[in-house]
């Protein structure tokens, strides 16, 4: 049996750089959007793809299609543009800031809002925060290009019911970094080699930005550019569903939620969030997987329970906070343990499960968002019954300490208020409370 599981995988780790399985499996594609091949002259796979050339397709796709608009919410410490793609209806989109309105009433704990069918579900695809983990922001491109050119009816469903949001690149500087490292020693033919210099970058390596600085920890300090521009585009929108992709060691399969069980029992958090909603979408993801012969594994590894991850501060948040690890070809092609991993195969992967978040998201919409009024709801009932009605701080002598750590508080929509002449108090009450308790 172990022989017949290794075979499998090599027959699927050993991928031509041809991506044609989308194309076939979600036909027709309209003619006049050109796909991420036609448009930057190779093959997604074939080479590491810079961050302009990713912004540059991702403005062709809105410039052409009608289904698609792009926003810049900021730019790096080098000066590269931070965008999201936003992909639905032609309809949806031109009606989006009623839609959006609909939608935030389901966070705002004094509204009251019934279930609504017509709604789209909010959901961020976001790729490619640790810059030397490329798989994903690859698999971006294509998932932009599937779901604004195909006429295939289970992609039109899911627009229909959706309002896709593509964050292709998380950590611009860090990508470029090890982009030009990738393509610099890529070999012809291609070296598989472990010890060859493409699948050993030299430090500091593309993971962080350019201080250095892990952007999958700054959700919370939210100290770098790409946060904060993050962040005020995030509580704009409160998405329902957030992906957080990522790569792990070469020598091992693919992984998603349900993490660890002593990793994901945070105690402030919906036991709904990390069981119910965890294990629902798991098993699309399987069943996913399992049709293109993919390994994988779940509940083994990895903890949510650091509110500064892209995986976790959704889940604070009312939304699903999804994290995703593929095992890292490191460069173009190398060799495993259980055989040889390419690029092509990982972003295979990562495209895959990009497809089945937007599945399991559309199909189980109204759950999601019931759970989302539920969760601000909660939080403004439990605040009631904690016995706790505010937290008070303050520091005569060090007035630029107290200012840094009110913009935190700000940032997050944390209300805070003036008590006396230096001192300041955050009430309980509060929408939220849970980020209250995260930061007290």
């Amino acid at each position: 049996m172990k022989n017949i599981l290794l075979v499998c995988f090599l027959l699927c780790s050993c991928l031509t750089f041809s991506q044609d399985y989308f194309l076939k499996k979600y036909q027709p594609f309209n003619s006049n959007i050109p796909s991420p091949e036609e448009f930057l002259g190779y093959g997604i796979g074939e080479r590491h793809t810079r961050h302009d050339l990713i912004v540059a397709y991702l403005q062709k796709l809105a410039e052409l299609s009608d289904r698609a608009s792009i926003h810049e919410y900021g730019k790096t410490h080098e000066g590269r543009k931070l965008v999201i793609l936003t992909i639905t209806t032609p309809d949806n989109l031109s009606n989006i800031e009623s839609i959006k309105e609909r939608h935030l009433a389901f966070t705002d704990p004094s509204k009251s809002s019934s279930p609504d069918a017509s709604l789209p579900i909010f959901i961020n695809l976001g790729y490619n925060v640790h810059g030397n983990e490329p798989s994903s922001s690859e698999a971006a491109l294509l998932s932009a290009y599937t779901f604004v050119a195909s006429e295939n009816p289970e992609i039109l469903n899911y627009i229909t019911n959706a309002v896709i949001f593509i964050d292709p690149t998380i950590n611009p500087d860090g990508r470029d970094r090890h982009t030009q490292w990738a393509n610099s020693y890529q070999g012809n033919p291609l070296v598989a080699d472990p010890q060859d210099a493409e699948h050993n970058e030299y430090w500091p390596g593309g993971r962080t930005n350019h201080y250095w600085f892990d952007l999958n920890r700054d959700w919370l300090l939210a100290i770098n550019p790409e946060s904060r521009g993050k962040l005020k585009w995030y509580h704009e929108l409160y998405p329902n569903v957030v992906t957080d992709f990522h790569e792990m060691g070469s020598q091992s399969t693919y992984f998603f939620e349900p993490m660890k069980a002593n990793g994901s029992l945070n105690p402030i958090m919906p036991k709904k969030n990390y069981e119910d909603l965890n294990n629902l979408f798991g098993n699309y993801f399987a069943k996913a997987l399992d049709s293109i012969g993919s390994f994988y594994f779940t509940k083994e590894a990895f903890d949510g329970t650091y509110p500064g991850y892209g995986s976790s501060y959704p889940d604070i948040q009312g939304g699903l906070g999804l994290l995703f690890e593929q095992a890292s070809s490191r460069g173009h092609k190398q060799k495993t343990a259980f055989g040889e991993i390419t690029f092509p195969f990982t972003i295979r992967n990562q495209y895959t499960s990009s497809i089945t978040t937007v599945k399991a998201a559309v199909e189980n919409k109204d759950y999601l968002r019931s759970y989302q009024k539920e969760f601000f709801k909660t939080a403004m009932m439990n605040s009631a019954i904690k016995g706790v009605q505010g937290y008070s701080f303050g520091d005569r002598y060090d007035k630029n300490r107290i200012k840094a750590f009110i913009d935190k508080l700000l940032i997050h929509k944390i209300d805070v208020y003036k008590y006396g002449n230096d001192s300041y108090v955050v009430p309980t009450s509060q929408p939220q409370y849970r980020m209250v308790q995260t930061m007290f």
